[in-house]
């Protein structure tokens, strides 16, 4: 493609990094802007909840490049920079001082901030939310041994936390309104696994609960108080009650909108035919299963680019990646794959007491929705070929560890 093309890419994560890899990959030699609110180069977020609170790993080792690989591959990386306004009739980007850029194809990228429920107190000093790096290091540094935590939302962010913050001798207490932990993504049966996990870790879990006001003392975090009248001291407060994606740049563009997010094709394309979008805010078709998918997950931001580049340098391709994402608490790591939000059941296989085992969501016609694999490794091949087979499986030999699943796969049906 000519050295005169512009190709803009809005958001400053991991997806906006590989994406500027992706186009110098693939031999794109016109000019590459990359527009990033923070200021720091694209870095990954999981790492956030994970290693970094754990002490495991510093910025620089979960940031995807460093600032000469952009100088070097002749990336426009532009730290900082708000990108307020998007026209796409005339291709261009208004930016947060006035000025513009002027694009031939475009890439959103801009993930997602943590919701921020309208709890009173949840603006006090003391009350935290984790989606940025810097959130993460004003979180880290409260977090000292024998301090005290109240979490509220147990989902992946708010159980990473608290198991990153009991392992460093905090006190903690999760507050969930759900009756299980991470309820709406598993279901219950589930739920109840990580719920058990917490509480060994002397977690104080607090199911089917709600938040009515965050306590201050002085304008500071002190706790909360519950809607049953029962109050959590505290010394900080850490909100993580889900994400929202930053979708308000592509609304106001006109572009199409619909299941959270931005509409794409399976080639990651919006309603506008020079206008791509991946990661969070996307709601792309999906081949597999016949419907739009729009995940929060790691793994969009990282496959996502190289398939929306490839439609911008004007050849096919389409996302077909099954959704993706891990966790690690504690002694507990799993990989889950596949999309079940209308599942049936739930059939386990392993020792599920022993947390060592692989969970499968099934419809009502025993056809693999998704799988989890719990401290089971070296099966997560075998889990995706059964969700992609769309047909039903034996169910008891499914739930019988003697059966290798790789022959599951080829007597489904």
């Amino acid at each position: 493609m000519a050295s005169s093309t512009t190709f803009a890419v809005v958001g400053g994560g991991l997806a906006g990094a590989k994406a500027a890899e992706s186009l110098r990959d693939n031999d794109f030699d016109g000019e590459i802007v990359l527009f990033a609110d923070e200021k720091h180069p694209p870095y990954e977020r999981p790492p956030l909840s994970k290693d970094y609170l754990a002490g495991a790993k510093s910025l620089a080792e979960f940031t995807v490049h460093d600032s000469d690989w952009y100088r070097d591959n002749r990336v426009d990386l532009r730290l900082g920079t708000r990108v307020t306004s998007l026209d796409a009739a005339a291709h261009t980007a208004g930016l947060g001082d006035g000025t513009s850029v002027t694009y031939d194809k475009l890439l959103l990228a801009t993930g997602s901030a943590a919701r921020r429920p309208p709890i009173p107190g949840s603006g006090a000093e003391g009350v935290h939310y984790l989606r940025t790096y810097d959130d993460a290091v004003e979180l880290n540094s409260v977090l000292t041994e024998g301090s005290s935590l109240a979490v509220v939302g147990a989902g992946w962010i708010g159980l990473e936390v608290a198991a990153a913050a009991r392992q460093r001798g905090v006190d903690v207490t999760v507050v969930e309104a759900a009756k299980q932990p991470l309820a709406l993504a598993l279901g219950e049966s589930v739920g109840e696994v990580f719920a058990n996990l917490h509480r060994e870790r002397g977690v104080d879990l607090r199911l089917q609960a709600q938040v009515d006001e965050i306590e201050t003392t002085n304008g500071a975090a002190t706790g909360l108080r519950l809607r049953d009248g029962s109050t959590i001291a505290a010394d900080a407060v850490l909100v993580a009650v889900g994400a929202k994606p930053n979708v308000e740049l592509a609304e106001a563009a006109g572009l199409a909108m619909g299941d959270g997010g931005v509409l794409t094709d399976a080639s990651l394309r919006t309603s506008d035919p020079d206008v791509y979008a991946v990661g969070d805010i996307a709601a792309a078709e999906h081949p597999l299963f016949h419907t739009r998918i729009r995940t929060e997950h790691w793994a969009n931001a990282l496959k996502q680019p190289a398939v929306a580049v490839a439609g911008m340098l004007g050849r096919p391709g389409e996302y077909a990646e099954l959704p993706y994402f891990f966790t690690d608490q504690y002694d507990l790591g799993m990989e889950y794959a596949g999309h079940a939000p209308g599942f049936e059941r739930v059939v386990f296989r392993g020792d599920v007491e022993g947390r060592e085992f692989v969970a499968f969501w099934l419809d009502g016609e025993d056809r693999v929705l998704a799988g989890m694999n719990v401290n089971v490794w070296d099966v997560l091949d075998d889990v995706k070929a059964l969700i992609r087979s769309r047909v039903p499986v034996d169910v008891d030999a499914l739930a019988d560890p003697g059966s290798p699943l790789a022959d599951l796969v080829g007597r489904a049906g």
